[in-house]
């Protein structure tokens, strides 16, 4: 099993740390490698530790923000929510990964800015829901190199080939950050607004139970339609009329 170990640094790729499981006790035993396996991930999970809340009125509506803080990387990740996330019942809810250009420079060569608004908006209107903002700009690597993606984008490669020309993976996303805020906010079932399967696993995977996967799409541009092509035929995004 390859675990990512150490922080991304823009301009670095991340360390990893193999760990050897014997042939016979993962054959024989898959049950406790797998335990073994979580237990790793447990270790190298980025911890992340609430520091205040405060009103945030937007177009939609008041949410209550709540910010969170990593020590370790000095990244800042927040959570909008809505009305009682904490009594029990499904909680409408979007993961979302920070994106400079398509949140707050309204970049046509993604669909993250109008997924962030689609899922905003959804919260309002339902009156109950959370949305976690991650720091994790281009789906891991960083802005400046992002910038750098993009320059291959024009160049003619896709969003995958440009990432990983930079000597990044496809996804170098990290969402063990979730478990922190979860527990905090009090969350333990959510109805999950999302097209990428590996959001709903990694929800999964910090004890939260996805009652049901909600499809977000927004319209397509001349400018992200090969990138909408390419995160369902390279990423296994489910959007439909992509393929």
């Amino acid at each position: 099993y390859e675990l990512s170990a150490a922080r991304q640094n823009t301009g670095t790729r991340r360390n990893a740390i193999s760990v050897e499981i014997p042939i016979g006790i993962a054959r024989a035993r898959s049950h406790k490698a797998a335990r073994l396996c979580d237990l790793f991930l447990w270790m190298f999970r980025v911890a992340v530790r609430f520091i205040e809340s405060a009103l945030l009125p937007t177009v939609w509506g008041k949410f209550d923000l709540h910010g969170f803080e990593d020590e370790e990387s000095n990244k800042e990740h927040v959570v909008l929510t809505m009305g009682d996330v904490s009594n029990g019942e499904p909680v409408l809810t979007r993961v979302h990964s920070e994106c400079l250009t398509g949140d707050a420079l309204f970049s046509m060569r993604c669909d993250c800015g109008s997924q962030l608004q689609a899922a905003m908006e959804a919260i309002a209107r339902e009156g109950r829901g959370a949305l976690f903002y991650l720091r994790q700009e281009g789906r891991g690597i960083g802005l400046l190199n992002k910038i750098k993606a993009y320059k291959l984008q024009d160049a003619g490669a896709d969003t995958v080939e440009a990432n990983e020309r930079l000597g990044f993976g496809a996804d170098i996303r990290d969402y063990s950050m979730l478990q922190s805020m979860i527990e905090h906010l009090g969350i333990n079932a959510v109805r999950l607004m999302t097209n990428n399967p590996r959001k709903v696993a990694a929800m999964e995977k910090q004890g939260v139970e996805v009652v049901a996967r909600i499809a977000l799409h927004t319209t397509s541009n001349p400018h992200n339609e090969k990138y909408l092509r390419t995160k369902v035929g390279k990423l296994g995004h489910m959007i439909e009329g992509s393929e």
